[in-house]
């Protein structure tokens, strides 16, 4: 990883690493079918996935609708910046691997609020020779500290991509609309928004059923629907790009192969595989609209 910083002491990081406790961060690694997360986090994603069977294909299928973001605003606005906060662990097809592949001199923060997520970010999120990583340990709830850190690699006197993917529904109403107001502020104008979010909108039963396991275990969960989740956008003054707030599978679909897609194995392996272990095996392809419960946008900053 190329930064300015020092790199704090992987040691030290590992000691503050709260193993009892789920993070949002390693359930979600859970549901990619990854293996940097602990039996809370296990368990916590076998109660959510009880809850809600097909919910791991609204994980896969906000992964995907990244990259295809990440996409779009390389090739077609030449955005060389992102911020990505609540990057979570490290996956394939990671913010700066899409940007740096398109526009090698592309330069990438990464925030989050998980030790383990930073350990990883050191070995893994390397940079090529021509662009920049960084990683903030920070919490969304705190954007000054987040914009202080992030200058040390990006130039915000140039248009940056700020993503917010899947993070939004973790934040009270209180909080989000204002820590939302004060990042997009920060931004030049040419800047974009990259946001998904989950809602009840669309199936209301298994994804509320999935809530309740998640306030359960003390994170705060919020389902807002389209109206609530267009406030990110409106209030800030954004203009959404075309095809708008739709479910993740609908926002330009190009059918490419799923990134986490494992090649499958025999039969007779799966079948001794729990339905969390399944998982990494199942393509997104399968997923219909039934499926899906999060909502995307990319709007840009006049």
């Amino acid at each position: 990883m190329s930064t300015d910083a020092p790199a704090p002491d992987s040691a030290e990081l590992r000691k503050r690493i709260d193993t009892t406790k789920a993070h949002p961060s390693r359930v979600y690694d859970v549901f990619l079918g990854g293996k940097d997360n602990y039996p809370a986090d296990r368990e916590a994603a076998a109660m959510a996935s009880k809850a809600n069977p097909r919910g791991h294909l609204d994980v896969r299928h906000n992964r995907d609708f990244i990259r295809r973001a990440v996409t779009a605003l390389a090739v077609e606005a030449g955005i060389r910046q992102f911020l990505d906060i609540g990057t979570g662990l490290p996956t394939q097809q990671n913010v700066h691997q899409i940007a740096q592949a398109i526009a090698p001199e592309s330069r990438v923060v990464y925030v989050d609020n998980d030790p383990i997520v930073l350990v990883h970010a050191q070995a893994l999120l390397t940079s090529g020779a021509a662009g920049r990583t960084d990683y903030v340990e920070a919490d969304l709830r705190d954007p000054a500290k987040i914009l202080e850190a992030a200058r040390r690699t990006l130039d915000f006197d140039r248009p940056v991509a700020l993503v917010l993917a899947a993070i939004l529904h973790f934040i009270e109403d209180d909080e989000a609309y204002g820590i939302v107001e004060r990042l997009v502020d920060a931004l030049p104008s040419g800047s974009y928004l990259v946001l998904s979010h989950l809602s009840a909108d669309m199936n209301p039963v298994p994804i509320n059923k999935v809530a309740e396991t998640f306030r359960k275990r003390g994170f705060s969960f919020v389902l807002r629907p389209r109206t609530a989740i267009e406030r990110f956008l409106t209030d800030n003054g954004l203009e959404q790009l075309e095809p708008g707030i739709v479910p993740s599978r609908r926002w330009r679909p190009d059918h490419a192969a799923d990134a986490t897609e494992a090649p499958l194995p025999e039969p007779e392996y799966l079948e001794r595989l729990d339905d969390l272990e399944r998982i990494r095996y199942v393509s997104i392809g399968e997923a219909t609209d039934e499926d899906i419960n999060i909502y995307v946008a990319v709007a840009r900053k006049p």
